[in-house]
């Protein structure tokens, strides 16, 4: 494996255990039992990789690489054996920026190198890093991060248009991935440190 699929395969990993983590944690808000823990864990680690998979027509990554899944199931145990005060919640949300960092620029790799559009690559990016805390809020029945003004998608979509351009502006692809991570992780991490927001929509309302 050459050096960027390495890196890539190592965001991956750290980037599904955290994702994972943040499931667990909220299965261990509505006090479920650890088989719970373990399906709140896996749907928010895989399933951003595995929209991306059923969109571009790809065999579904952690089912020729199980040991996906396992990291999700070992995020799991560890949140359900420490127990959610462990994983405190501004430090687990930093790690979570990190992990959908990573999961911007591994998207719009792997998209890329199945030969997507760089503007399909871009999307792809996007549901692979935010697709997963969808479902998770779904399940979980809590309010979706869609619907916070908080930065958080815009952060996935700079990141995943930065590596895109810069891979095909011919920049070495260890570069572009690292400038791809930086910037969604420079404008999460501004969302979470300084509350920054997308302007909302101040239309007449409706008498």
């Amino acid at each position: 494996m050459d050096s960027i699929g390495t890196a890539l395969s190592a965001l991956d990993y750290a980037a599904v255990f955290v994702f994972g983590a943040t499931g667990a944690l909220a299965a261990a808000r509505r006090r479920h039992d650890i088989v719970t823990f373990g399906f709140f864990a896996a749907v928010t680690g895989v399933g951003g990789g595995t929209l991306r998979d059923l969109l571009v027509g790809a065999p579904v990554f952690w089912v020729a690489r199980p040991t996906y899944v396992a990291a999700c199931l070992a995020a799991a145990v560890a949140v359900w054996l420490l127990g959610p005060r462990r994983f405190r919640a501004r430090l687990l949300t930093w790690l979570d920026a990190l992990g959908m960092s990573a999961y911007t620029v591994v998207g719009s790799a792997k998209a890329l190198a199945l030969g997507a559009p760089p503007f399909s690559a871009v999307i792809m990016g996007v549901l692979t890093a935010t697709f997963g805390g969808v479902l998770r809020d779904v399940l979980a029945e809590e309010p979706s991060i869609l619907l916070k003004r908080e930065i958080y998608v815009t952060a996935a979509l700079g990141g995943a248009s930065a590596y895109v351009l810069l891979t095909l502006s011919g920049l070495p692809a260890v570069s572009a991935a690292l400038a791809g991570f930086a910037v969604a992780a420079v404008v999460r991490g501004g969302a979470i440190a300084f509350g920054w927001s997308l302007p909302g929509f101040r239309g007449v309302d409706e008498v």
